[in-house]
């Protein structure tokens, strides 16, 4: 069993909103983490799940089953599978406002934030379940969790051929169940191209018209392929740092596959020694270790990178609370060296600090300004923020 570190920042919630949400994609641990807050939460739970034919009889009357647990807490899994109940779920909080009533599960952002924004304005919370981050699995687990990825099953495997065969299942269930029970009407074996040619181009500049013209399909519908993919915790686009400077700058996002273990298996890359001498090993653990970075970083803290025509370039870009950008460079290599495009775009920011995040495991100053970090420092590096 791994430990989430999202567990305290959940059972937090339950004792002020009476509405938690966890989101998350399939299998990243969601409903485990439901029964264990709900084991010592010291309430009765009553826990469905919408997939299963049984809880779905349960609610063929949503009204009359769920009043009969004003006392409890009640935990949905799968909730975007009955988008009818949110409008219930307002007004049994509204008969009696008390925290903690409901805990609710999904994996698709977009059908569960419209319906729940609608619904239950000023009654709800989100939090985010991502894979299993470096801090909970430990530091001495950095190679194997940036192989195999942060889903628990895998990450868990007995060892990295069956860790690769969870993966590809997971992948072919996603593609061949998932998406089509959110609605979604798209051939799985398309959207599987798709996925991997976005695998290709993981830590690029997202370019709609290569990938449109490769799959014979349009720019808008390649567009909506990314969309889906990230509506549904599979892939990140990392957005451009726009500054009110006279420059030219990038306005494409960056296309990364969140998991580095799918990205893996995407890519047909089963063992560390295979990752190390591959071509993509160098994006590979920048969009690891991004992914680490944004697993800590607060709820009111958005991340960009930054990038302009002339080639000034920094690979994270954060705000502090006085909203100067920090530039956060990350290096495969155990003596990382700064670029002379890290450098402009330092200037051009105008950042007060910086970080060079790399594998090693010394702390030391580059600069008076910019300080190597070990990736298990992060959290240590984002104290000074704010």
């Amino acid at each position: 069993m791994i430990k989430r570190t999202l567990i305290s920042e959940i059972k937090s919630s339950l004792k002020t909103y009476p509405v938690v949400g966890i989101l998350g994609s399939r299998q990243v641990g969601k409903t485990t983490l439901a029964k264990i807050i709900s084991s010592s939460s010291g309430k009765k739970a009553v826990y469905l799940d919408l997939e299963l034919p049984s809880d779905n009889v349960k609610l063929s009357d949503p009204e009359l089953y769920l009043g009969q647990f004003p006392d409890r807490l009640v935990i949905i899994d799968e909730i975007q599978r009955m988008p009818t109940l949110f409008p219930l779920l307002r007004a049994l909080v509204d008969q009696k406002r008390t925290a903690g009533r409901f805990l609710i599960l999904g994996s698709a952002s977009l059908e569960l934030i419209r319906h729940s924004s609608e619904s239950l304005a000023g009654r709800i919370i989100y939090h985010e379940l991502s894979p299993c981050a470096l801090e909970e699995v430990g530091f001495e687990n950095m190679d194997r969790l940036w192989l195999r990825g942060g889903y628990p099953e895998s990450f868990l495997a007995a060892n990295d051929e069956k860790s690769m065969r969870w993966r590809e299942a997971f992948i072919r269930t996603y593609l061949e169940m998932d998406i089509p029970q959110l609605g979604i009407r798209i051939p799985s074996v398309q959207l599987r191209r798709f996925w991997t040619m976005v695998a290709h181009v993981h830590g690029r500049l997202w370019n709609a018209s290569q990938i449109s013209n490769s799959l014979d399909i349009s720019a808008p519908t390649a567009k909506k392929y990314l969309d889906i993919l990230e509506e549904t915790f599979v892939v990140r686009q990392l957005q451009p740092f726009h500054h009110n400077i006279k420059k030219r700058l990038v306005k494409t996002p960056k296309v990364l596959i969140r998991d580095s273990g799918l990205l893996h298996a995407l890519l047909k890359i089963p063992t560390l020694d295979d990752l190390q001498g591959h071509p993509s090993a160098g994006s590979s653990w920048e969009g690891f270790a991004i992914e680490q970075v944004l697993n800590i970083l607060p709820d009111d803290r958005q991340a960009y990178f930054y990038r302009t025509s002339a080639g000034a370039e920094i690979d994270l870009v954060i705000l502090d609370r006085r909203n100067i950008p920090v530039a956060i460079e990350i290096k495969h290599s155990l003596s990382p060296k700064l670029t002379k495009g890290f450098w402009l775009a330092f200037e051009d920011l105008k950042c007060n600090k910086g970080f060079v995040i790399y594998p090693g495991t010394e702390k030391y100053p580059l600069t008076p300004k910019v300080t190597a970090l070990p990736l298990k420092n992060i959290r240590e590096a984002f104290k000074t923020l704010k």
